[in-house]
């Protein structure tokens, strides 16, 4: 029964292991479009909080990043109602967003 439960915790302890991924550059685009998120242009989706998120959707992926002021405090500025996406945000790709 020991050796059952060393066995179990070592393929456990193996399987975690395979999950360490490499830390990938979070600030470009890996699309077949690749490009550095800079050249996209970015709006800004209102959380049902009423604070604001920057959003970026190129067509075939989309990213989202709460908008923070200098402090780290997130910014609530009331530009539009919750639950509203405002700006270019579909912008700066020339994929069409299959949805």
């Amino acid at each position: 029964m020991k050796s059952v439960k060393i066995v179990t915790v070592l393929c456990a302890a193996l399987a975690l292991a395979a999950c360490d991924v490499p830390k990938k550059n979070k600030t470009v685009d890996r699309g077949f479009d690749a490009k550095h998120l800079s050249q996209l242009k970015a709006g800004v989706w209102i959380d049902p909080n009423g604070c604001d998120h920057w959003i970026i959707d190129d067509g075939v992926e989309g990213y989202l990043s709460a908008r923070l002021d200098k402090y780290g405090k997130p910014v609530c500025s009331g530009t539009a109602p919750p639950n509203t996406a405002t700006g270019a945000y579909k912008g700066g790709s020339p994929v069409v967003d299959p949805i």
